[in-house]
């Protein structure tokens, strides 16, 4: 798709505004963002998703003294690149496959505000999907069983093992 601004290069720009209800979709090239004035991602002057990630970074629930908090950041330290989590939020990037591990009590409470849940749960294809789906039921199926449990409410938690019984065995089958 070529710019919609000169028409000569290729658009590498996307936005998407909306200005009191109404949608706008414009696609430019670098230079015409330029002379437009419109933010470049990565740019100095520009939005870039590392700039939103450190915004993000820099909430912790569980914090009460801003200047204690900004000393654990500084302790915690990757054990396997040395990368520390303060460092982390500066660049937005993880050093190595570890720090995943290392900065997993920092990142659940992000992904938990960010995505609704630490946990992915994307779609699930349909021809090829069944198995996966048939473990969700069965997942959430042995959550109930156990509060039905708790209750002391042994009939239906019965039809429910049952339930879940009968799931297993599908997932054999296939």
């Amino acid at each position: 798709m070529n710019c919609q601004e000169c028409g000569k290069k290729p658009a590498t720009l996307h936005f998407t505004k909306i200005v009191n209800g109404e949608k706008t979709e414009f696609h430019i090239c670098e230079s015409c963002a330029r002379e437009r004035g419109e933010g470049i991602p990565g740019a100095p002057n520009g939005f870039s998703i590392h700039s939103l990630l450190s915004g993000l970074l820099d909430f912790d629930p569980s914090s009460t003294n801003g200047a204690n908090s900004a000393k654990q950041q500084q302790m915690i330290r990757c054990d396997n690149c040395g990368l520390t989590y303060s460092q982390f939020s500066k660049i937005g990037r993880f050093g190595c496959s570890n720090c995943y591990r290392q900065f997993s009590d920092k990142l659940d409470p992000l992904l938990k505000r960010v995505h609704g849940n630490a946990v992915h749960v994307g779609k699930i294809p349909k021809r090829s999907g069944g198995q996966i789906q048939y473990k969700r039921e069965i997942e959430q199926l042995r959550r109930d069983l156990q509060s039905r449990i708790e209750r002391e409410e042994f009939e239906s938690a019965a039809h429910i093992r049952d339930r879940i019984r009968e799931l297993e065995r599908k997932i054999v089958d296939l």
